[in-house]
């Protein structure tokens, strides 16, 4: 891998400690992660673009005085505009010619910080599965187990920081396309409060956007060291700390009163395992001080979800409408994934006043969400409903869409309401199953209340010390 044996060791905040120090040289770092990003994906399927050649010039360009001047990076292929590279939405719709001309505020912020990007991640067609199986580049895979699934959306910037190939990637999370893909790789995905980081794009910064662009990462220090630099400080932003998150997320986070539940929006038990995790996890917050009370929103799940599904799928349509006026010309259906095709069908029947309708049912749920929140600290739930799947369970290039749906709906039933509200949210790899699979369990906060979830997520970490917990290809000699 080169003479830098150690690099997938280490988190970002630690890498960039080892540069100022002179300790590791800057293309010492680099050529260890393009090494390991090459000898490991063939295995992983992780990058829809690698590109060593441009990620040698950029470490090259990187201010000394950058605060992460230096650390291995990964930008996931949805969305964010990061001026030059190739952009392809997992769609085979959009092709390799497709590139935005100048980065996006949260672009800038991520490279003004020193990161340095080896390429582009896997994402389904236009993010709108929980796993990564797009036509466009074939599977993602986990790295703990390699016929499961890495999680999706943002599939690929998990595998590679699970398998330590970058020690912090972009993400993003329009119904839990941060969270569902930490769950499955043993990170830690933190959805933060709408407005909280700087804008990805144009399209996606409007009042209501269920979508948030951050990352996923191995430690809490990484999260809330990238929070800092993601952090918008526009008067639309809500307020966060006078100082930095790096700093306030080492602080206790006192005795919390935290509701708990998982009672799934349908009805429907979630697995066996997954119940015991969440059983253990009660115990464990009650063992550090903080009091659980067994207790859920009254909301009503049926009607959010079918908001939720036409505000999503209008988004949908609306984007690919853009698109067409960029690209010069419209999708064939041969071009898109069934579910795909579907959802954007949907989207363009649904009328304006349905639309306004849909997101007024999305803001009553809010406003009971938001009171149930006023009530309690956190709120914790899984964030899967059964163990990690494995490849295929949930295919959409395979899957009848309404099949899928029905699937999709069994394994990821927690994520998507703090999307429609806003609310941050937070999966932690607390546990294992018993083929050594992560579980991630769920915590939301109230509008705002992002730090509070990184204090606890610190004192979660320090407990139970999952980040000595990596899976047998972060092990693998590249």
């Amino acid at each position: 891998m080169g003479e830098f044996r150690e690099y997938a060791d280490h988190d970002a905040t630690g890498l960039a400690a080892l540069l100022r120090a002179g300790e590791v040289s800057r293309e010492e770092v680099i050529e260890a992660a393009i090494a390991r990003a090459e000898a490991l994906e063939p295995q992983l399927n992780a990058f829809a673009h690698l590109d060593p050649a441009a990620a040698r010039a950029a470490a090259a360009e990187v201010r000394e005085d950058a605060p992460l001047a230096g650390v291995p990076f990964a930008v996931k292929d949805l969305w964010l505009e990061w001026a030059g590279a190739p952009h392809g939405a997992g769609s085979r719709w959009l092709r390799d010619d497709h590139r935005f001309e100048r980065d996006a505020p949260l672009a800038a912020a991520f490279r003004g910080a020193g990161l340095v990007s080896l390429g582009k991640t896997t994402t389904p067609e236009f993010g709108i599965t929980g796993t990564t199986e797009p036509a466009r580049t074939g599977p993602t895979r986990n790295p703990w187990k390699l016929d499961r699934i890495a999680g999706g959306s943002s599939g690929g910037s998990a595998a590679a920081v699970a398998a330590g190939v970058v020690p912090v990637a972009h993400a993003s999370d329009g119904a839990g396309s941060i969270r569902i893909p930490a769950a499955c790789c043993g990170l830690v995905g933190l959805k933060p409060s709408r407005g909280r980081t700087l804008a990805p794009c144009d399209a996606l910064d409007v009042p209501f956007a269920f979508s948030a662009n951050f990352v996923v990462s191995r430690t809490v220090r990484d999260s809330a060291a990238l929070l800092d630099v993601a952090r918008s400080r526009s008067r639309y932003a809500p307020p966060g700390p006078e100082g930095t998150y790096a700093e306030e997320a080492r602080r206790d986070p006192g005795t919390l009163v935290i509701a708990a539940s998982c009672e799934t929006p349908s009805g429907r038990p979630v697995d066996p395992e997954i119940a015991r995790a969440f059983e253990v996890t009660c115990a464990l917050l009650e063992r550090l001080g903080h009091r659980v009370e067994l207790r859920e929103p009254a909301v009503d799940w049926r009607a959010f979800y079918r908001a939720f599904g036409s505000v999503g799928g209008a988004q949908l349509a609306a984007d690919v409408r853009a698109l067409e006026a960029e690209l010069g010309r419209a999708p064939l259906p041969e071009e898109f994934e069934p579910l795909t095709w579907r959802n954007v069908e949907a989207g363009r029947a649904r009328s304006g006043v349905g639309v306004i309708g849909a997101l007024r049912e999305l803001q009553r749920c809010t406003r009971q969400l938001e009171r149930f929140l006023e009530e309690v600290d956190l709120f914790l739930t899984p964030v899967l409903g059964t163990p990690v799947p494995e490849l295929g369970y949930l295919d959409p290039t395979a899957l009848d869409p309404a099949e899928q749906d029905r699937r999709s709906a069994r394994v990821f039933p927690f994520t998507p309401p703090f999307n429609a509200s806003g609310q941050p949210a937070i999966s932690l790899p607390l546990l294992e199953d018993d083929e050594g699979l992560p579980i991630g369990m769920q915590f939301a906060a109230a509008y705002g209340d992002d730090l509070l979830l990184l204090r606890l997520a610190a004192q979660l970490e320090a407990e139970t010390g999952w980040i000595d917990r990596r899976p047998p290809l972060a092990g693998v000699e590249s």
